[in-house]
C-alpha cells in the first residue's frame, strides 16, 4: 500500500518530501548506516586514503537517505572524527610534522568554509553529479602508484609560499563536496613542502579533520547534520577500521591489487551516480 502511494505521488510532492531536512530512519536503515560505517572504516584501514569517498554514496543509495545536503553534512562530521582518531597513532609514531600541518590547515579551513557555503547553494542532484566526477578523478588517482617524493624539503617562507595557495584550493574542494580530501591533501603536502610520503600521510590527517570539522560546522549551523547517523557511522567506522588494519598486515604485497579493485568499485559507483543525476542539468 505504501509503495502504491509512493508511485502515485506527484513529482512536486515527492520533491517536497525529499527536501525535508531530517528523515526518520527505520531500524533496517539504521543497521545499514552502521554497515556503511564498517565498510568505510574497513577500506580506510585496509588500503589507506580514498575510502571515505564512498561515505556519501553509501548513505544515499545503500541506506536510502534522500537529502544530499544532509548526507554531505553528516558524513563530513563522521569523516572528521575518524581522521582525528587515526591521527593519534601517527602522532605517537612521529609521522606528523606540526608546522607544515598548521600552515596547510589554516588557509585550507578558510577555503573549506567558503566551499561548504557554496556547496549548500548548489541543487542536490547537480552537486551529486559533480561529486561523481570527483569520484572518477579519485579512482584514477588511486590507480597511479605512489612514489617517494624527490622534491627538496622546503621550510620557512619558501614552504609558506607554496603551501598557502595549494591548501586554500584543496580546502575549497573539500568543503564544496563535503569530503575529507586526503587523496588531495597528501599530494598537496608533497608538492608544497617536499616532505617524505609517510610524513605527508600522517600530517594530512590533521587537515582532513580540520577541513571536515569546518564543513560540518557550516552544515550544522543550517541544520543539515543528522547526529544520530553520525554516531552510528563512526561506531561502524571504528569496528571496520580495526578489522581493515589487521587484514592489511595479512595481505601485505597484495595491497596494491586491493587498491586497484577498490578504485574499480569507486569508478562503477561514480558512473551510476552520473547516470542517476545527469537529468539535473537538463541535457
Amino acid at each position: 500500500m505504501r509503495l502504491h502511494k509512493l508511485v502515485r505521488a506527484s513529482p512536486q510532492k515527492k520533491e517536497k518530501e525529499d527536501d525535508g531536512i531530517m528523515e526518520t530512519l527505520t531500524v533496517v536503515q539504521q543497521v545499514l548506516v552502521v554497515v556503511s560505517g564498517i565498510l568505510v572504516g574497513f577500506t580506510l584501514g585496509l588500503i589507506g586514503g580514498g575510502g571515505s569517498i564512498l561515505a556519501v554514496p553509501l548513505l544515499l543509495y545503500l541506506v536510502g537517505y534522500h537529502n544530499p545536503h544532509v548526507v554531505i553534512g553528516t558524513t563530513a562530521v563522521a569523516v572528521a572524527l575518524i581522521a582525528y582518531l587515526n591521527l593519534i597513532p601517527h602522532w605517537r609514531a612521529g609521522n606528523v610534522r606540526w608546522k607544515p600541518a598548521l600552515a596547510f590547515a589554516i588557509p585550507g579551513v578558510i577555503g573549506a568554509a567558503l566551499g561548504a557555503s557554496l556547496g549548500k547553494l548548489v541543487p542536490g542532484k547537480q552537486l551529486l553529479f559533480l561529486f561523481a566526477l570527483l569520484m572518477i578523478a579519485v579512482a584514477f588517482s588511486m590507480l597511479r602508484p605512489r612514489k617517494e617524493n624527490t622534491k627538496p624539503i622546503r621550510s620557512g617562507w619558501s614552504m609558506l609560499r607554496w603551501t598557502l595557495p595549494v591548501s586554500f584550493v584543496v580546502g575549497l574542494l573539500s568543503g564544496f563536496f563535503g569530503i575529507g580530501g586526503g587523496f588531495l591533501i597528501v599530494p598537496g603536502l608533497l608538492f608544497a613542502t617536499g616532505m617524505p610520503l609517510l610524513n605527508a600521510i600522517g600530517t594530512s590527517l590533521f587537515s582532513v579533520g580540520m577541513f571536515g570539522t569546518t564543513t560540518a560546522i557550516t552544515y550544522a549551523l543550517s541544520g543539515l547534520v543528522n547526529w544520530l547517523v553520525v554516531i552510528e557511522y563512526v561506531a561502524g567506522g571504528l569496528v571496520g577500521g580495526i578489522i581493515g588494519t589487521r587484514l592489511a598486515f595479512f595481505f601485505g604485497a597484495k595491497k596494491n591489487l586491493l587498491t586497484r579493485i577498490f578504485a574499480g568499485v569507486v569508478l562503477i559507483v561514480a558512473i551510476y551516480m552520473l547516470f542517476m543525476n545527469i537529468s539535473s542539468f537538463h541535457l
